[in-house]
Formats: C-alpha cells, structure tokens, sequence
C-alpha cells in the first residue's frame, strides 16, 4: 500500500511534536520539511537553527529554507514531491493560492484555538488573558485568509489559574501532534468533511510586542495575575520600582484591600511582597531584577531594601 506523502511546515518549538509524530507512522512518508532559514540570534548574533530544522535533521529528513516561499523556483520545488497533504504549524510565511493548491488533497493547518476565536498571531496568550475557562487545538484547510479556511477537528484542554503561556504552549503542542494524526487519517479513511467556520463570531489576536508586558496595576488583581500568565514567558511581564526593570514572574492573588494606590507596596514578609491593585491586592512571588536572576521574593528583598508605601509605576 502506497504511503501518504506529506510536505511538513513549520519553524518555532510548537511545531516539533507535530513533526515527531508524523515522522514516526509508518504509513506516512515526510517528502520534505520546510522551515524559515536560519536567523542571527543573541549578543553574537551567531546563525542559529529553527527548533524544526534541529528535529528534522535529528531524524534524518530532507530540509528546504526559502527565504520567500511563493516564488516560482520554490513552488517547483514543493510540486515536484507530489504531496498527498501539507501540514503546517507555525510556518512564519503566508501562502499563496499557488502553494496552497499543490497538495493533491489538502493543506492542513494546526491551530492554537478554538476557532474561529483567536485567529492570528498569539491565540495562547489570549486565552490565558481573557481567563478562558479552556481552549484547544483545531486543525483546518488553509485558504489565503488569516486562519479563515474551513474546519476539521478539534480537542479541547481547561485552562487552570496557575497556567503560564508556556505551560499551555506545551500542553497544546502535544495535542497538536494528537490531532493531526487524527485527522489526516480520519481524512484518508473519508471518515471527516471540512466545515466552514461561522466568520461572524470571529475574533482576532495581533502579534504580541515587548511593550505589551507592561504591568497595569489599576486592573483587579484576578486580571493582573492572568496578564502576568499569558506574557510568561515572552514578552514577559514588568514594571518599574525607583526607576529599575523588575519583570515578574509569578503573583497570586490576595483578598486583601487596602485602599491604596494601585501599585503601592503596602508589606513584605515571608509570603512575598503584597501589591495594592485597582481592585484587591497580589503577593509577588517571584521576579528578578538588575542581577538578571529569576528569585523567590525573600531572596529579592535580601538584597533590597524595598519598604512599604514604595510604588511600582503604571
């Protein structure tokens, strides 16, 4: 029996499970791996390898870098592996019509939501943000919109009070790989339809900036702390004490409320550092500041003298 010949997508960590997973069913044979080129990263600004490049070449597979994908050199390259299916996850370009139709069935997509909520950029972060009460994995048909194409699966994942973006991230990557398993065989055995997606209860996600980590101490402490989740751990949550970066790590919340300015420190003792928001107060757990350590608050507050009625800016 003829196996299914599937060309796989992808770049960041997100994606590597997927491709774990695809590689290891024997039933489907990975033509080609197609990830962004590699990228100078850190002070030295070396070259250094996307996650999938490092996983591909890890099991033996057969690499492809475009630096733009959509060129007719490139379309020739991806047509002449003749695929049954794309997978993609987190490619980091955007398709053209031209690519999308040359897998003879379909070019599939994982997706870090429930769509058609949170199509875009950072769904994960959005979830956490909004104190959804669960989120999920979709896979879907790629069309040229942004996340837009009719649906195929979906598993579902509760979101506790305690989860970090990272924490679902990972969680999310592993249903991903799950699901698309799933799927591509429910796709073989004509066993699923694709769906279309209702685009009137859409909601959409931008990229997430450095800037959007800024801490706002006038919200309730119960969206603090969910702000402070979804940006861990890129862009990172911070604030500014005496004119100093502090990013935080982790809060939890307190039902104590003062009456005092939004981001006033009101006590520090052995629970951490009690923060007044606009709504209740938190207890800062973990944070680092110009040491460049991530520490527990008595470790901080070891070598700061932070006193109450101290103010982190907002």
């Amino acid at each position: 029996m003829p196996k299914t010949k599937i060309i796989f997508m992808g770049t960041p960590d997100f994606a590597v499970p997927a491709l774990k997973a695809l590689a290891a069913r024997k039933n489907f044979h990975i033509s080609l791996v197609v990830t962004q080129p590699d990228r100078p990263k850190g002070r030295g600004k070396k070259l250094a390898v996307s996650p999938v490049k490092a996983a591909a070449l890890e099991l033996g597979l057969d690499l492809f870098q475009p630096d733009k994908i959509n060129t007719q050199k490139d379309l020739a390259t991806l047509a002449d592996c003749n695929p049954d299916y794309f997978v993609v996850v987190a490619f980091g370009q955007i398709l053209s019509l031209e690519v999308l139709d040359i897998p003879k069935k379909y070019p599939v997509n994982i997706h870090g939501s429930l769509l058609p909520k949170y199509r875009g950029a950072a769904p994960i972060q959005a979830s956490i943000l909004n104190m959804d009460k669960d989120t999920g994995i979709t896979t879907m048909v790629m069309d040229t919109g942004m996340d837009t194409g009719d649906m195929l699966l979906k598993s579902k994942t509760p979101i506790s009070v305690n989860d970090t973006a990272q924490d679902l991230h990972d969680r999310l990557a592993q249903i991903g790989a799950d699901l698309i398993l799933e799927t591509i065989d429910a796709l073989e055995e004509n066993r699923i339809k694709p769906i279309p997606q209702d685009h009137e209860k859409a909601t959409y996600v931008k990229m997430l900036k450095k800037s959007d980590g800024k801490i706002d101490w006038s919200l309730e402490n119960k969206n603090i702390c969910a702000h402070i989740n979804a940006m861990t751990p890129w862009p990172g949550a911070f604030s500014s004490l005496n004119d100093r970066y502090i990013k935080i790590f982790k809060i939890i919340e307190s039902e104590e409320s003062t009456g005092k300015e939004p981001g006033m420190v009101f006590c520090c003792d052995k629970e951490g550092i009690h923060v007044s928001c606009g709504k209740k107060s938190v207890i800062i757990k973990e944070l680092m500041g110009s040491s460049g350590k991530r520490l527990l608050a008595d470790a901080f507050l070891r070598g700061h003298n932070l006193l109450p009625g101290t103010r982190f800016d907002y």
